[in-house]
């Protein structure tokens, strides 16, 4: 079987590991532009604190009231598909089981003959808003890295939710592969992050052979990046340090520059424990 064959999920939680919306924008982006339907859910009174992630109390058009709770789902397609077929995994980081929490969504993979998986995140980094987002895409699998380009990633400390299950899906004969998108850390008050959103899919695009329709994210990339221009314009001291990281982008972007800077950037948040950016004049980012 080459790449990740013709069935593949694409997973993405809130919390931890979406910084600006990215990675879970990408997976509702693709679920507006589809037909799908729910495989399975877990049960939220095994995997999720409640008191980290509260239920919701909603009312309808009525004024009927009702709880949500917590969930994370597994959705596959109804319509016919052109090329890969795309399911989605999506919902909340669980708090606990998190062996079993994958375990139950690997079993169901293999018994709906699943190809391939790949975990979509996002990263707060110290990158430029101005310039393409960058996406670490990488593989703990010699032979997607081969076929597909991926990196490997030589990081060791603590993961999400998505390592897991990424490990879990390799145990189980699935071929598995990441993309993380680097979100500039200054526009946390921007979010969401359609240009991250818009990079993370085309990258998706690219490594699974889907169709993929980006409907109105490059007008909505374009808009977010200019309500920033637009704030920076009255901070002269944010202006210069945008300027900073426009430099340091523009060093790893040429020719001389090391192949590895995005996969040392992505290490860098993983060391940190992805609790945020360093501070300008900063080395290392702080944890």
């Amino acid at each position: 079987m080459d790449g990740l064959g013709s069935k593949v999920i694409v997973a993405a939680f809130d919390g931890w590991n979406d910084a600006g919306e990215a990675a879970s924008s990408a997976v509702a982006h693709l679920r507006e532009n589809g037909d799908y339907e729910p495989v399975f859910s877990v049960d939220p009174e095994l995997y999720f604190d409640y008191q980290y992630t509260r239920p919701q109390v909603e009312a309808d058009s009525e004024g009927r009231r009702s709880l949500r709770w917590p969930e994370a789902t597994l959705l596959r397609p109804t319509g016919p598909v052109d090329g890969t077929e795309l399911w989605l995994l999506t919902g909340v980081e669980p708090a606990r089981a998190w062996q079993a929490f994958a375990a139950e969504f690997i079993d169901l993979a293999l018994r709906e003959d699943v190809t391939g998986l790949v975990s979509l995140g996002s990263m707060m980094s110290d990158v430029p808003h101005t310039r393409p987002i960058s996406i670490f895409a990488g593989s703990d699998s010699d032979a997607l890295r081969s076929q597909l380009g991926l990196e490997r990633s030589t990081y060791e400390g603590p993961v999400g939710i998505l390592s897991v299950l990424g490990v879990a899906a390799e145990a189980g004969g699935i071929a598995s592969a990441s993309l993380w998108a680097s979100v500039p850390h200054y526009v946390a008050g921007h979010t969401p992050s359609p240009k991250a959103t818009l990079a993370l899919l085309e990258r998706l695009q690219v490594i699974t052979g889907a169709v993929i329709p980006q409907g109105d994210l490059s007008s909505q990339a374009a808009a977010w990046e200019a309500s920033i221009d637009a704030a920076a314009a009255d901070d002269e001291e944010m202006t210069e340090y945008i300027h900073q990281l426009e430099r340091t982008r523009d060093t790893w972007d040429s020719p001389e520059a090391s192949g590895d800077a995005i996969a040392e950037e992505f290490e860098r948040f993983l060391r940190r424990g992805g609790d945020g950016p360093s501070k300008p004049g900063r080395d290392e980012p702080r944890r």
